[in-house]
């Protein structure tokens, strides 16, 4: 089994449009969420959504690309771009090495919607365009960005709920630990529109706590009423380190261990047992002594019953030696199919900054989160690994591990 290091990063979210500014905000506490009112006017039970809105490619991309990309896969070329050039991989070495791409994406509403309204409207498919079809498929990212960058190696899109975009990354681990591939382009995105989420609202998944925006994502707090959507997209670059020597390349971590498992009960709520799997899972294949994990990113999306269950699931996990437990989420609200990728690009970021970002908004922990070592303001700390939670519904669970290198 080959080593695998991450060598470029990139994010285009609600705390920031690129690395620096998600920096910024994590290090400050600084929430992305905010109000939508274009949700209350459709009838939405609630408003609140990170804010931010599409890149203006005009200037880096020519109409017949942007033709056909979506909004979820405008923010994944920001990203992809961002990441590449960290990673010192520019167009003549994707021209000439086989590079893959393994992207989680599990939504194109809009683009599916937009076209329904202009068959309905004119009475003629022609009238949609020739771009729609590609905007509408599921696998729209990695098609398009296989085709702008001019990729050559795998080309799939990794479709598992909320836990996409982590699963993207672990299976691009694997695939470049067996000798499949050097280099592949991983990460998840996340459309950050009305059409995107009506049958969350419908299901009152979301918080309600519209008169304060910035404090309605409660990760483990008793108070906790439901999540906040949010989206983007978030890219990280998965190699060997001998292929990122021969760039000379900053090594940015290793992973090490990548676990998984199917919860098999319930098509939206989790349980214990099948969270605690994939944790253990990847402390196994880690290699790593439980003490040596300092900090958990978890999934915690600020509902009662998945912010239970994962707490259960660490507590099980890591009992008395207490790691640092917070979710990136009370800022970011849940960036659903990008979530597993952006949070590791945040966990990385705090890495090589010598801090954790602060669980805000966490102020009365129920019987569960009372047993986590959860922070509510920002710890100036040196840590070098840290475990990755995503899960989604229908069972689906991811953990990465990764150690600075």
């Amino acid at each position: 089994m080959r080593r695998v290091v991450i060598t470029g990063i990139g994010v285009y979210s609600c705390i920031g449009k690129n690395r620096h500014e998600a920096l910024d905000s994590l290090y400050k506490g600084k929430s992305g969420v905010g109000i939508d009112p274009v949700r209350k006017e459709m009838g939405f039970r609630s408003p609140l959504t990170g804010l931010l809105t599409p890149p203006d490619l005009r200037s880096s991309l020519d109409r017949k690309h942007r033709n056909t990309l979506p909004e979820e896969g405008a923010y994944a070329f920001a990203a992809t771009s961002e990441a590449l050039e960290m990673a010192k991989i520019d167009l003549d070495f994707l021209e000439k090495n086989s590079v893959g791409i393994l992207y989680g994406n599990d939504s194109t509403a809009d683009a599916v919607v937009s076209s329904m309204d202009i068959i309905r409207s004119k009475r003629d498919t022609a009238m949609v365009g020739s771009g729609s079809i590609f905007k509408s498929m599921n696998s729209t990212v990695t098609m398009n960005l296989s085709v702008i960058f001019r990729l050559k190696g795998i080309n799939m899109t990794v479709s598992a709920a909320c836990a996409s975009g982590s699963h993207a990354i672990g299976m691009g681990m694997l695939l470049i630990a067996n000798g499949y591939q050097d280099v592949i382009v991983c990460g998840g995105a996340q459309e950050v529109n009305p059409c995107a989420v009506g049958s969350f609202d419908g299901i009152s998944a979301f918080s309600v706590r519209e008169d304060e925006p910035t404090r309605a994502s409660r990760p483990f707090d008793k108070a906790r009423d439901g999540l906040i959507p949010s989206g983007g997209a978030a890219t990280v670059i998965l190699e060997t380190p001998e292929s990122a020597a021969r760039r000379g390349a900053p090594i940015l971590g290793e992973i090490l261990g990548y676990g998984f498992s199917s919860n098999g009960e319930h098509i939206s709520n989790p349980n214990v047992e099948g969270l605690q799997t994939s944790l253990e899972m990847a402390i196994r294949q880690s290699g790593l002594a439980r003490k040596d994990i300092a900090y958990i990113n978890a999934h915690a999306t600020s509902t009662q019953i998945g912010d239970a269950m994962e707490a259960q699931a660490i507590d099980a996990a890591f009992g008395s030696l207490k790691p640092y437990v917070a979710s990136t989420k009370a800022l970011t609200g849940h960036e659903m199919w990008m979530a597993g990728a952006s949070e590791i690009v945040y966990s990385l970021l705090m890495l090589h900054n010598d801090f954790i970002a602060p669980n805000i908004n966490f102020e009365t922990p129920d019987e569960y989160s009372a047993k986590l070592n959860i922070p509510t303001q920002r710890i100036d700390t040196e840590f070098d690994t840290f475990l990755s939670n995503s899960f989604g519904f229908g069972g689906t669970n991811s953990t990465l591990i990764i150690k600075k290198v």
